[in-house]
């Protein structure tokens, strides 16, 4: 091969392959592309290495999944022991929510896995810990559990799916939407007020409703504690 078919950087020296490099690759190969575009060819391809020396550092693509969800979950500030227990779960929660931007293909994957990683369990045991030590029966404890992250990771998804990002981008839309349909809202006189007489003037911000909920949930779960 002469010199100018080579590829460039080809005769620098790469780092050894492991299994942390692999799936740092590709968690950012997912990043970029989706997880859709993800496949071991392309992965090998990302590294500079043949497909099957990737399989001398992850089993199988499920296996290469479930790490690339665990360096997700360890990006996730865990909730610490003998904090407040609202204001540690809201941080867990602002955190998971972050993480979640900067990695979208991971928002429908998180809870689904089979193998579990120790950033995964590490962050479990945490937010179980937080909630026990606040007083939470083991009962009270799943549900709480359970309505923060149908919350966390249902906004997530919404967020992930719609195209509009900014308030001034869901006040356009609203104002195309409410243009488009002008004949027929007579029949929806509710989308007519509240999308074409409030969105279309203010916009929507993820941050301010992410919140609200957020806040509400944790409120109504000190509720009750109290009452319990």
């Amino acid at each position: 091969m002469s010199s100018s078919s080579k590829r460039p950087g080809r005769d620098r020296p790469r780092a050894p392959l492991s299994r942390e490099r692999v799936l740092r690759a590709a968690v950012a190969l997912a990043d970029e592309r989706g997880l859709a575009a993800l496949s071991m060819r392309k992965l090998a391809g990302e590294l500079d290495v043949e497909a099957m020396s990737l399989y001398n550092h992850v089993k199988s693509k499920d296996d290469l999944l479930d790490g690339m969800i665990d360096i997700v979950f360890s990006e996730i500030e865990p909730p610490a022991a003998g904090g407040d227990w609202k204001a540690e779960l809201r941080k867990r929660a602002l955190s998971t929510r972050e993480a979640l931007r900067r990695h979208r293909w991971a928002v429908g994957e998180m809870e689904g896995r089979t193998d579990h990683g120790l950033a995964n369990l590490r962050l479990h045991d945490a937010v179980l810990g937080c909630l026990r030590a606040a007083g939470f029966s083991v009962e009270m404890t799943v549900h709480a559990y359970s309505m923060q992250d149908a919350y966390i990771y249902g906004f997530c998804l919404q967020e992930t799916d719609m195209a509009s990002q900014t308030p001034e981008d869901f006040a356009a839309e609203a104002r195309r939407q409410m243009s488009a349909y002008e004949d027929a809202l007579a029949d929806f006189p509710h989308l007519l007020e509240v999308v074409g007489g409030h969105v279309a003037k203010v916009g929507y911000d993820y941050d301010t409703e992410f919140l609200f909920g957020l806040d509400a949930i944790l409120e109504r779960l000190e509720q009750l504690l109290h009452e319990r």
